[in-house]
């Protein structure tokens, strides 16, 4: 199934940010790509790119997101703000399978400096391919989303 996938990066994360672009091109994705430019010769702010990818998974603009930046960190520190954005910073196989399985995460994080770019790509189609376990894993999500309603500014 052919998902829209909005995707972001600092000036660390441009690189690996064009091979995830162009590898989702290729599997039929629909691409959203938010930044930073591939010319881009300077330093820019992390949260700047997590936050427009982030809100539009938030109002379900975007079925998913990718974000990447030195460590994938920042990005996903930025992203969780927003309400019902599961951003998981993964690193190897069994980190993004269970991302998806056990977390449902709606926004996958990298390290460009961190993860061979290659790899990177295969931890993409990874978590992509995994499905949600669904059953005692929804009730703690469930239990996140009362969290995020609790704590949401007003309540």
């Amino acid at each position: 199934m052919a998902l829209t996938i909005g995707i972001g990066a600092d000036h660390a994360g441009k690189e690996l940010k064009q091979l995830i672009a162009e590898m989702l091109r290729l599997t039929e994705h629909h691409v959203v790509d938010y930044g930073v430019a591939a010319d881009c010769k300077t330093s820019v702010d992390y949260p700047d790119y997590a936050a427009a990818v982030a809100s539009d998974v938030s109002n379900g603009k975007l079925d998913a997101g990718i974000l990447v930046c030195g460590t994938g960190i920042g990005m996903q520190i930025a992203a969780n703000k927003f309400p019902g954005v599961r951003a998981a910073t993964v690193w190897d196989e069994f980190s993004a399978k269970m991302a998806k399985e056990h977390n449902n995460a709606n926004i996958l994080c990298l390290g460009a400096r961190t993860t061979n770019h290659m790899r990177a790509t295969e931890l993409v189609k990874l978590w992509l391919d995994t499905p949600f376990g669904g059953s005692r894993h929804q009730a703690r999500l469930d239990k996140i989303r009362e969290v995020e309603r609790r704590t949401s500014v007003g309540h």
